[in-house]
């Protein structure tokens, strides 16, 4: 099947159900934004290190598979040229929403998180990238893409599920409230679910998702020429009293673009 579009018509379809990640962001936010006073989110629950951005102002920033009306327009008041790429059309129109509203500067563009052909080389200063390489089959070509498209020097934010998220059966720990280890990683819904359970989720547009390990997350990255300098963990607010007790479920990591010889 085709999961990409699949996930499309998924995030669309969760867009109009109104998920905490499409929520667009207030006036009043961007407003503060314009102040200086911003904050940004990578995983649930903790903000960003600002120091992880440098100077943000002027700077040319891509919010990649990072709309829903939140980051990119908060980003955009704060001073930096913007552009969302997504490949929900919903989330995307929620950051349109907000720039219409609010007069920011904030460019969309629909497309597939792995394939960055639509921009030139070395043309952004910083990528925002919240949770969502979790929708991916292969991140390698999304950290090479990444690579490719920063300047020099430039710094690419990324937030992901601990894989070890992905060990347990889920569905079951929802009905009897305890944990069992059921799943050899690496994880996907298309091979690890029961079939009937996959063509539940195909038919209610359930999106569709894939544990990494950290070797794909984190050295994927170094190999693709970033170097990690920075990380945190944070925990899961939506699910905490299931999941929060054995460990934070998400990681952020802070990378740059630096040419080191060989």
């Amino acid at each position: 099947m085709d999961v990409v579009q699949h996930n499309r018509e998924a995030w669309n379809n969760y867009v109009r159900q109104g998920i905490r990640w499409s929520v667009p962001v207030s006036p009043e936010e961007i407003e503060r934004a314009r102040g200086g006073d911003w904050k940004i989110i990578l995983t649930p629950n903790k903000g960003v290190p600002r120091e992880w951005f440098g100077e943000i102002a002027g700077k040319r920033v891509l919010c990649l598979a990072s709309a829903g009306g939140q980051q990119a327009p908060i980003l955009a008041a704060a001073g930096a040229h913007v552009v969302s790429f997504d490949n929900s059309d919903e989330q995307l129109k929620q950051d349109e929403l907000v720039a219409r509203r609010d007069g920011l500067d904030l460019e969309t563009i629909r497309g597939d998180m792995a394939d960055l052909s639509a921009f030139e080389g070395e043309s952004f200063d910083l990528i925002l990238n919240g949770v969502s390489n979790l929708f991916v089959p292969d991140l390698a070509p999304v950290w090479q893409e990444c690579a490719r498209v920063l300047k020099p020097g430039g710094r690419l934010l990324v937030g992901f599920m601990n894989p070890m998220y992905f060990l347990f059966d889920h569905f079951e720990a929802e009905q009897t409230g305890e944990f069992v280890v059921r799943h050899v990683p690496p994880y996907t819904d298309l091979t690890h679910l029961p079939e009937e359970k996959l063509q539940q989720m195909i038919a209610n547009r359930e999106a569709l998702e894939y544990g990494h390990s950290l070797t794909a997350q984190l050295a994927g990255q170094m190999r693709a020429g970033l170097i990690v300098t920075d990380l945190y963990e944070d925990d899961w607010d939506d699910e905490a009293t299931l999941f929060n007790k054995f460990g934070d479920m998400f990681i952020a990591t802070l990378a740059r673009k630096i040419s080191i010889p060989d």
